[in-house]
């Protein structure tokens, strides 16, 4: 029977429903349980690192501060977790590319279930090569900077296979949620980490914070709830495309032929956040490859000119430089990853073997050439929503000049997101026993 509504509100009365039901409440405690374990080994160090030279490096420089991000904070202090789940993320985007380029893939995409779990296998091991590529590099670019106490090669070999371990155990937490918790394991291990991160960015920002700021203050949280508000509307945006499903049923030894409607949600934002990752790596590579070489920051070297331009850091009006080039890829990859996406789903030829059809127009190639147009053109929305967030640290610093709390556009899609399909997937367990959700 339905619950009778109650004096709490909503939400109030929503957490306490969820957790007066024994198989959600276990589920939600072995989610906060594994988020506490995450944490614990997040303060895991490697030996012989310089956290304080780890936190000026970090500060200078945004792709690792990126990877500091995924990982809860964890490569601030070098853990044996400062990788977080980012090979895993790598590698799950190189086998999306690949799976329409390589056959094999495109046929183990095409058998069901059985087919997604081996892909899923081929992704966990993929991941281990390039983690071992990545922990070397990280390592590499700290000991140069003097970050890393120990360089003979066996030190290096341990700390490598520390920080490969340490991704294998992130990730493996990340699927127990998903199959045992609540959510998505992956996305709610990175969710942590920023949600974890957030006091202390908080606390440091007012902490340090110039007099007369108080002003900028206030328009940065006015930019931040605004950018939060747009982020949660182009997160759910679709558009409705109209099915139309004819079926035979065979009644009283005569065939009759019934039809039925539905519609397909084209996401405006098809491509989530992966468009800031690959922006973000691209912009920043050629700057880290100058800091290998020796550039520093305001220095006169050819390599120092690199750093200066591809620093989003970077004084005006060389700084527009590595925003104008970020908000251009973002664009790019928006592009490029939904059509892949688009691609893999093959939505004509789904439809065309379920026996649906678009109203008004004809199965098989037109069908397919609308639904390639229509996800050109919303596209273009999701495409300059995500440049905008991407470009919003640069926004909100000119307006506000708070340079000790900046906005960071990758971290608002993973929360909004993350929230959002928690819920939803709450919502639903709620709604199968009847109780009112938190979603009206």
């Amino acid at each position: 029977m339905a619950q009778k509504a109650s004096s709490r509100p909503r939400l109030i009365q929503a957490v306490i429903d969820a957790f007066s039901l024994p198989d959600l409440r276990r589920k939600l405690l072995i989610t906060f349980g594994i988020l506490v374990a995450f944490r614990i080994i997040a303060h895991v160090p490697v030996p012989g690192a310089d956290s304080a030279a780890i936190k000026d490096i970090l500060d200078g420089n945004p792709l690792l501060g990126m990877l500091n991000l995924f990982g809860g904070g964890a490569l601030r202090n070098f853990s044996v977790a400062a990788m977080g789940v980012y090979p895993y993320i790598t590698a799950s985007i190189i086998i999306t590319l690949m799976t329409p380029v390589i056959p094999a893939l495109q046929r183990l995409a095409e058998e069901g279930e059985s087919g997604r779990n081996r892909i899923s296998n081929i992704t966990h091991w993929l991941m281990i090569p390039l983690a071992g590529m990545s922990g070397y590099a990280q390592v590499a670019l700290l000991r140069g900077q003097g970050a890393l106490a120990s360089t003979d090669a066996l030190a290096t070999v341990a700390i490598v296979l520390s920080l490969i371990a340490g991704s294998m155990l992130l990730v493996w937490l990340g699927n127990q949620i998903t199959q045992y918790g609540i959510g998505n394991g992956i996305s709610i291990i990175i969710f942590a980490g920023i949600m974890a991160q957030l006091p202390q960015q908080i606390g440091e920002g007012f902490l340090t914070q110039q007099q007369g700021q108080t002003l900028g203050l206030i328009l940065l949280l006015a930019i931040t709830l605004a950018t939060t508000y747009l982020v949660v509307i182009f997160t759910e945006a679709h558009r409705r495309i109209p099915v139309q499903y004819a079926k035979s049923v065979y009644r009283g030894g005569r065939m009759y032929r019934q039809s039925g409607s539905s519609y397909i949600p084209m996401r405006v934002n098809t491509a989530g956040m992966i468009p800031l990752i690959f922006a973000m790596a691209v912009v920043t590579f050629p700057g880290i490859i100058a800091t290998w070489a020796g550039g520093t920051p305001g220095g006169d070297s050819f390599t120092s000119h690199i750093v200066n331009i591809f620093s989003p850091n970077a004084s005006m009006p060389v700084g527009l430089i590595y925003w104008a080039l970020y908000f251009l890829l973002v664009v790019g990859f928006a592009f490029f990853y939904t059509t892949v996406m688009f691609q893999q789903q093959d939505l004509p030829g789904v439809l065309q073997r379920q026996g649906g059809f678009v109203p008004g127009i004809r199965p098989g190639k037109q069908t397919a050439a609308y639904l390639n147009s229509v996800i050109m053109h919303i596209t273009w929305a999701g495409a300059l929503f995500l440049a905008f967030v991407a470009i919003m640290p640069f926004i909100a610093l000119s307006v506000t000049n708070v340079t000790m709390l900046q906005i960071s556009g990758a971290s608002m899609l993973i929360v909004v997101g993350v929230v959002l399909d928690t819920m939803k997937q709450m919502e639903a367990q709620l709604a199968m026993r009847r109780y009112e959700g938190f979603i009206k």
